[in-house]
């Protein structure tokens, strides 16, 4: 401990020094309330994770235009030394970068040369990864009055000093070693620090908490969805929604978290986010009812987080339809007549476009392929098709669970009138674990990952595909888009150099016209880049940075396999003339070897063991027992490995390395099963593996 507390110290000097010099020239003043709410005129600095209030990732900076654009070049970059996601948005505060990576650390860099000046890490639990869904991502930080906060894997927030990297105050936002993460970025509004949670897979409740920014005394809590109704209700908000749940569903949290778009609009004093899916996933598990608030928009005030008004995307949820996907907030004519909207490219597959001061719908209209709504009516609730929820074997459903859109932020450029957004054509099969029962230690989603039934052939013969999207908020319909090679990639940004970046699965960053969509400059990472780009400036030169590190459910899951280049992330900074280079990346992929690990089972064993290992393990080590790249493919395993399985699965031999303990989810004779299975698949693997040579 005692030389990390110095390396800390010698980051620090470095800090205090560079902020003494260069940045002293610079400095604008502190990032307080006045400062966020005038962020649209600082056009050098990135103060907040959508730029400004509004969340529009558009920025003012054009000395990189549609003209020079084929110019830019790599300044410096840092390698993050992490083969898992890397989602974050950089923040930039006169010369100093401040960004995160995986398990919540997080970085603060002299924007200008790449010299590090302070790092700091939470030190999360790594066997904590078990209760993330969707791989140990961190969306970025928050600046407000010289301290930098971040929301930890394990539920914690951190105030961080924004010159030294120490922390300076702790807060455990969730219940201590519970099932709930966070990921997302915090927000600020009047002084105080939003954060919701993520969780919604397992045993959870959601809800969104303020804290004070000065001193982390918790301001106000408001939950998402209602607990057992035996018990005082905490507001008049969640005495309605409990009208609209049946069943036993707090036994097994409800779900509803708010584990990612928060928005804060100083014009109204609102706080406005989105929740996520209800847990379980499947109303025949959890009770029928509309389920509110899960899969809704909900706006409450920011002084004390009461509710205002909400609007359901999705009742009743039974396809992991979060409504978590980037809120945007603009001011529009529309008939004539001046609308406050807030904007939303929802998992579902329908563009909202919403009146943020009373939650009334103005329009929606899908921008992908659908199937399980024909429309929304003239209340705005979704005109539903009943064979998409009628799941007496499996439903084939789209978008997928993966969304038409998610987390991955997007842009809208005033100049041009049009959202940017990646789309994600896929679909999912959906199928019941049969005589499922709550687990209070592991997922709660119902979903059966095992399914073989006269469905899965179908859906093996669907293929996805993805595109770059330009759309037009007010006409609701496509301006222009731009078919991608990989079907899953990043978020946007558009500047007035009438240009939209995007990064891709392939590890491309491009530049877009933001007009026409024609390509006009490309640059290969290597890496996979899921990360949104965004821009700042030094000094008068502009510069342009992104994240690359491929990860993710797509890459965990794995399917279908390859998707996305996986390899050590990178922070990447570009500039007009820029000569840095990075070393190639090539995933090797070595054959399997054959397994000299000797186990007898029998084929009945190793279906049983299929079975389990689909529904306990495929969600990090990849279906079929083909890893996407971040995490160990157990078909390459030690002989040690095999000989200390039942050890390392249920008693947590290899937790710090991220591998938690499964004893309360799995018997002994499980993983027997499930071992067994492993062993099957890595013979089958190395058989075609040497018939390949």
């Amino acid at each position: 401990m005692r030389h990390k507390f110095l390396g800390r110290l010698v980051l620090a000097s470095a800090a205090m020094l560079f902020l003494a010099g260069v940045g002293r020239a610079q400095q604008t003043g502190e990032v307080d309330d006045a400062a966020l709410r005038a962020a649209d005129a600082d056009s050098a600095n990135w103060l907040t994770y959508g730029r400004t209030y509004s969340e529009q990732r558009f920025s003012p900076l054009k000395q990189i235009d549609e003209q020079n654009v084929g110019k830019l070049g790599l300044a410096w970059s840092y390698d993050l030394q992490t083969l898992r996601g890397i989602e974050a948005t950089p923040l930039v505060k006169d010369g100093v970068l401040y960004t995160t990576s995986a398990w919540s650390i997080v970085y603060a860099f002299n924007a200008k040369t790449g010299s590090l000046l302070w790092k700091y890490d939470p030190e999360v639990p790594k066997e904590h990864a078990k209760y993330v869904c969707c791989d140990v991502v961190n969306r970025g930080v928050a600046l407000y009055k010289g301290r930098v906060y971040v929301g930890t894997l394990d539920g914690r927030l951190v105030a961080v000093d924004a010159k030294t990297g120490l922390p300076v105050w702790d807060v455990q936002t969730t219940p201590k070693d519970g099932s709930y993460a966070i990921t997302a970025a915090p927000r600020i509004a009047k002084g105080r620090v939003l954060i919701g949670n993520a969780g919604a897979e397992y045993p959870v409740r959601g809800y969104v908490s303020a804290y004070d920014a000065e001193t982390g005394k918790l301001a106000w809590r408001t939950y998402t969805v209602p607990g057992d109704p035996s018990k005082p209700f905490e507001s008049d908000a969640m005495q309605r929604a409990a009208a609209t749940w049946s069943g036993e569903w707090w036994k097994a949290g409800g779900g509803g978290t708010a584990w990612e778009s928060m928005v804060y609009d100083p014009e109204l004093d609102l706080v406005y986010f989105g929740t996520g899916n209800a847990s379980p996933w499947y109303d025949e598990l959890r009770g029928k009812g509309d389920n509110l608030y899960v899969a809704s928009i909900v706006a409450v005030r920011a002084d004390n987080g009461e509710q205002v008004w909400h609007y359901q995307t999705t009742p009743g949820d039974n396809f992991d339809y979060d409504a978590t996907q980037p809120l945007m907030l603009a001011t529009f004519t529309i008939d004539g007549a001046k609308r406050r909207v807030l904007m939303q490219a929802n998992k579902n597959g329908f563009f909202y476009v919403i009146d943020r001061e009373t939650g009334k719908v103005i329009s929606a209209r899908p921008f992908a392929p659908v199937n399980w709504a024909t429309g929304i009516d003239a209340n705005g609730r979704p005109i539903e098709n009943p064979a998409a929820r009628d799941l007496k074997d499996a439903a084939l459903v789209k978008p997928s669970a993966e969304g038409a859109h998610n987390w991955n932020p997007i842009s809208f450029s005033p100049a041009t009138g049009l959202v940017y957004l990646a789309v994600l054509e896929d679909t999912s099969l959906h199928a019941i674990i049969p005589n499922w029962k709550i687990n209070l230690h592991d997922q709660t989603t119902g979903s059966d990952r095992a399914y073989r039934g006269p469905a899965r052939d179908e859906y093996l013969k669907i293929k996805d595909a993805g595109r770059l999207l330009a759309w037009d908020p007010i006409a609701q319909r496509e301006a222009w888009h731009v078919d991608l090679p990989d079907p899953k990639s990043g978020g946007t940004l558009a500047t007035a150099g009438n240009l939209v970046f995007h990064g891709r699965a392939d590890g491309k960053l491009s530049a877009y016209r933001a007009t026409d969509g024609k390509l006009l400059w490309e640059f290969d990472a290597g890496v996979g880049i899921a990360a949104p780009p965004m821009t700042f400036s030094v000094d008068g030169v502009q510069y342009v940075a992104v994240a690359s590190g491929w990860g993710g459910p797509q890459v965990l899951g794995n399917r279908p396999a390859g998707k996305g280049h996986v390899g050590l992330g990178k922070l990447l900074v570009f500039r007009l003339g820029g000569t840095a280079t990075i070393a190639p990346y090539k995933r090797v992929v070595r054959p399997v070897p054959m397994p000299t690990f000797k186990m007898e089972a029998t084929a009945a064993d190793v279906e049983e063991g299929r079975k389990l290992f689909a529904n306990t393990c495929s969600r990090c080590h990849g279906g079929d027992v083909v890893s996407g790249g971040s995490v160990l493919d157990l078909r390459y395993s030690t002989q040690s490995t095999h000989e200390m399985f039942e050890e390392i699965v249920l008693g947590g031999a290899r937790r710090e390395f991220g591998m938690p303990s499964f004893t309360g989810d799995v018997t002994s004779a499980q993983v027997r099963l499930i071992h067994a299975y492993i062993l099957d698949r890595a013979r089958e693997s190395a058989i075609a593996d040497a018939a390949a040579k």
